[in-house]
């Protein structure tokens, strides 16, 4: 991983393995990836199904469906075969085009449950250590930049497995956060673990919490999350919308932001200032792969890609400012099947230039970890 400067990542999450329709957008990874790095990229974020290559790497799992109405993934049941023959295909093209990759799962919904069949931290780990230790057989470990061990925990959507208090800074999931990464930490020492947030933790100022044990903070930062969700509450809609909550946004969205861009600026611009603050008070780098305007987008009547690449471009800008974030995303809407926002090839590239431009934090240590059984104990 370069550590001189940030990494312009893009998060192509499941999408990568699931939308190979035609059309969907990732038909062709040689084709895709080239794409990629045309528009400046060197980074992007992929879930290997960690719960799938645990069970059985080679036969095939039925997923269904998180969603219709957004374009990440599949919009309906979809088979998926040989998850890790494919991870390791995709994971060699990235490496002969020096993409870097960040890992991170959203456990998706295996019709056979397994999605659920996590007990503890300590299973929690072992899942990983199988992903991890499959790339080490295949002289790839090298090209990962980041484990994140759960997108945006401790959501149910998420995390169904996890059964505590459903806060990022609850006694329950730290508890089971440090577990887990401490596991890792000493089974392959030379790489950065994490758990994404949804969001900022609140009052992480004001209330410091001991999440030391992460090797870098990774909080998903929108403007529409800002201020108790305010954008949201002025177009009548949800962060997540459904597809009546794109008509929402449709016909109130942009006129909204448009009618005092400044000020819906402000609200993301604090939000990344919170962040940085945090980022040095807690001596964390900080990586954001989903974030700047709103949560959900899409290719729809109504729905022009002007204002959100707009609000895009001043998040992107201000993150690479700070001087704290060792990956940077343009967006949460990077990926070809986005069409509108990935056709814009030099609005890509003038932001992954001003990305790499930036400076990188200086390097963090790792916390000493708590006393726990050895690694190969715990990922026995």
């Amino acid at each position: 991983m370069n550590t001189d400067r940030p990494l312009a990542i893009a998060m192509w999450d499941f999408s990568w393995l699931e939308r190979r329709w035609p059309g969907a957008g990732y038909e062709d990874w040689d084709r895709v990836l080239d794409e990629l790095v045309d528009r400046g990229y060197d980074a992007v974020r992929i879930d290997p199904y960690p719960h799938l290559i645990d069970a059985d790497p080679s036969e095939r799992h039925t997923l269904a469906p998180v969603w219709a109405f957004h374009d990440w993934g599949s919009p309906t049941t979809i088979a998926v075969d040989r998850v890790a023959a494919s991870f390791i295909d995709f994971m060699g093209k990235c490496r002969d085009r020096h993409i870097s990759v960040a890992l991170s799962s959203w456990y998706r919904r295996d019709v056979e449950g397994r999605y659920t069949h996590i007990a503890t931290p300590q299973a929690h780990a072992r899942q990983w250590a199988g992903v991890l230790e499959l790339l080490e057989t295949h002289s790839l470990l090298d090209s990962i930049c980041m484990v994140d061990l759960c997108n945006e925990w401790p959501m149910p959507r998420w995390a169904p497995y996890f059964q505590g208090e459903r806060t990022f800074l609850s006694d329950e999931s730290c508890d089971w956060m440090r577990t887990a990464c401490e596991a890792l930490q000493q089974r392959f020492p030379q790489l950065p673990y994490t758990f994404s947030m949804p969001h900022l933790p609140e009052d992480v100022l004001g209330h410091p919490a001991d999440v030391g044990f992460l090797d870098i903070f990774e909080p998903h930062l929108w403007m529409a999350d800002a201020e108790g969700k305010r954008f949201c509450r002025h177009i009548h809609g949800t962060l997540t919308p459904s597809e009546g909550g794109y008509d929402g946004l449709a016909r109130l969205g942009e006129a909204t932001y448009s009618h005092d861009p400044a000020y819906w600026q402000s609200l993301l611009i604090n939000t990344i200032e919170t962040a940085t603050a945090w980022s040095i008070q807690q001596d964390r780098p900080l990586a954001t792969t989903e974030a700047w305007a709103v949560v959900g987008y899409k290719d729809w009547p109504m729905l022009d890609w002007g204002w959100i690449k707009d609000l895009c471009e001043v998040g992107t800008r201000a993150a690479a400012a700070a001087g704290r974030w060792s990956m940077i995303c343009t967006s949460n809407f990077c990926g070809p099947q986005f069409v509108g926002m990935w056709r814009d090839i030099a609005w890509h590239r003038r932001l992954t230039d001003a990305i790499k431009s930036a400076d990188a934090p200086p390097p963090a240590p790792r916390l000493t970890p708590t006393p726990t059984p050895t690694a190969d104990a715990v990922l026995a």
